[in-house]
C-alpha cells in the first residue's frame, strides 16, 4: 500500500490516479488528488505533521440545539482542550457558552468561548451545525437548496482560516459534505459528513433489544444516504461475531422478514418520529459526533459510518455518501469495501442516484 501524499489515506498501487515528480511515483485515491497535487506538489510534500498541532482545539458553527448540545456533551467528555461557539447570532452563543462555563467546575477543564471565523484558525476540527433545521413533516433532501446557499457563504469563511478537518452535520448531510468539498477545494480526507453513523447505532440498539444481547456486541450497518434511501446490510449483521441468520436459528422467537423490515422502518424513521413530537433531535446525534471527535482526536482508526467522497464504490463515484471507513488524526483514512449482497449493492447504488440528481442541479 502506497500514501496519497495530498489527503494521506492509504492506496493500492493498482490504483489508476498517478504522478511523477522528481523521479518518483505519486499513488493517488481520487482523481481530485492527484490533480491537487500536479497542481502544487511542493505544498503537499512539504506538510507539517498533524500530531505536531498543540492542544485539541474544536469550533462548533452553528449554536442551535445541535451545535449547542454537542457543545455539552464535548465538554462533559473531556476531549477537546477549547471549544469555540460560533453562531450569527452572538448574543444567543454568549448565552449558552456563559452556561456552559457555569458547569466547568464539575468536568476537566477547558477553555469555551464565544468565537467568530477567525477561532477556526488552528482548530483540529470545526464541526458545522449551520442552517434551516428540518421541520414536522419536511425531508431531509427538502432543506438542500436553503442550506446549499447558506453553505456557500458559511464555508469559504471557515476555509479561509485553514482548520484540519471539517466535520458536516446539517441536512441534507451527504449533499451539504458535497457541497462543502467543492467550495472547500479540500481533499476528501479533510471533509466528512456525520452521515449514518447515528443510524447504525439505532440499528445496533434495536437490534440488540430483538435478540435480547447487548447493543455493543452487535456488529451491523446502515448504508448509503442518510435519509429515505438509506440501506440496511442485513447480510453483515453477526451477533458476537455468529452471522445474524446462524443466529436467529437459535432465537425461540425466530425472526421474520416482517420483523426485520419493522425494525429497519423504527430506524429510518427515528427522526421524524422525534421531530414530530418535540421539534427537533439533539441528543443522540451530539453523542455521536462525540465518537467522531475522539476517534479524530485520540488517532483511534475507528470504523464509523461517516458520509465521505466515493470514487468507483460498487460502480458509484462523485457522490458522497456513507460506507464504514477508518477514522483517525487525519480525518477518514481509509474506506473499506463492505461485502454486500446484489440486492443491496443494487439499493446502495439506487441510493446514489437520488443524491446524483440533486446534485446536477446545484450551481457549485
Amino acid at each position: 500500500m502506497k500514501k496519497d501524499p495530498v489527503c494521506g489515506m492509504e492506496v493500492a498501487e493498482t490504483t489508476k490516479y498517478t504522478s511523477a515528480y522528481q523521479g518518483q511515483t505519486f499513488f493517488f485515491c481520487t482523481s481530485r488528488c492527484k490533480e491537487s497535487f500536479e497542481q502544487n506538489p511542493g505544498m503537499y510534500l512539504t506538510s507539517p505533521d498533524a500530531n505536531s498541532k498543540e492542544g485539541r482545539k474544536m469550533a462548533v458553527v452553528g449554536a442551535g440545539q445541535v451545535g449547542s448540545t454537542f457543545a455539552f456533551a464535548l465538554m462533559i467528555s473531556g476531549l477537546a482542550s477549547s471549544i469555540a461557539l460560533i453562531d450569527r447570532n452572538p448574543k444567543h452563543a454568549e448565552g449558552h457558552v456563559m452556561d456552559l462555563n457555569h458547569g466547568l467546575p464539575f468536568v476537566q477543564p477547558s477553555r469555551i468561548y464565544p468565537g467568530t471565523y477567525s477561532d477556526c484558525e488552528g482548530a483540529d476540527i470545526v464541526v458545522v451545525t449551520a442552517g434551516a433545521p428540518q421541520k414536522p413533516g419536511e425531508s431531509r433532501l427538502d432543506l438542500v437548496q436553503k442550506n446549499t446557499e447558506i453553505f456557500k457563504e458559511v464555508i469559504p469563511e471557515i476555509v479561509r482560516h485553514n482548520p484540519r478537518v471539517l466535520l458536516i452535520v446539517s441536512n441534507p448531510v451527504d449533499v451539504l459534505t458535497y457541497v462543502t468539498l467543492k467550495v472547500s477545494g479540500y481533499p476528501m480526507n479533510r471533509v466528512m459528513g456525520s452521515g449514518t453513523v447515528l443510524d447504525t447505532a439505532r440499528f445496533r440498539s434495536l437490534l440488540g433489544i430483538h435478540c435480547t444481547v447487548d447493543p455493543r456486541n452487535v456488529h451491523a450497518y446502515i448504508v448509503g444516504e442518510h435519509g429515505d434511501n438509506e440501506v440496511p446490510v442485513w447480510s453483515q449483521v453477526n451477533i458476537g461475531g455468529m452471522p445474524f441468520s446462524e443466529y436467529c436459528a437459535l432465537c425461540e422467537g425466530g425472526c421474520p422478514s416482517e420483523q426485520r423490515d419493522d425494525i429497519f422502518v423504527q430506524v429510518k424513521n427515528a427522526a421524524y418520529e422525534i421531530i414530530d413530537r418535540k421539534g427537533y433531535t439533539n441528543f443522540a446525534i451530539a453523542l455521536a459526533l462525540v465518537k467522531i471527535a475522539g476517534a479524530i482526536f485520540r488517532d483511534e482508526n475507528s470504523v464509523l459510518t461517516v458520509s465521505t467522497l466515493l470514487d468507483d464504490y460498487y460502480g458509484i463515484s462523485d457522490v458522497c455518501l456513507s460506507i464504514p471507513v477508518i477514522v483517525n488524526r487525519q480525518g477518514v483514512f481509509r474506506q473499506l469495501r463492505l461485502s454486500v449482497d446484489e440486492s443491496e449493492a443494487e439499493r446502495l447504488r439506487a441510493s446514489a442516484g437520488v443524491l446524483q440528481e440533486i446534485l446536477q442541479n446545484l450551481q457549485l
